[in-house]
């Protein structure tokens, strides 16, 4: 799991083109949004656009299980790995 969160915060950095950080300063437990890594909700767009290209992920923005699962990225790794044992 550890090398999917990896993954997952190279693509996040790629994805919302943030200059400025490295796979090392995101901490897979602090949140994306508001406090820890502070994206918006434009990036979360982004970053949903970038899972469902890379991944095939379907999402609902509207679903509550979906902020949930955008929560940090321990969270996104888990859900990202759920959605690939679907598809098995």
């Amino acid at each position: 799991m550890k090398s999917l969160e990896t993954e997952l915060k190279q693509l996040i950095i790629d994805a919302l083109e943030l200059e400025d950080i490295t796979v090392n300063d995101i901490v897979s437990s602090e949140p994306l949004f508001n406090d820890g890594l502070c994206l918006d909700s434009i990036d979360a767009l982004e970053l949903g656009v970038a899972l469902q290209k890379r991944y095939g992920i379907k999402l609902n923005a509207e679903a509550e299980e979906t902020k949930r699962h955008f929560a940090n990225v321990s969270n996104l790794a888990l859900f990202v790995e759920s959605q690939r044992q679907d598809r098995d």
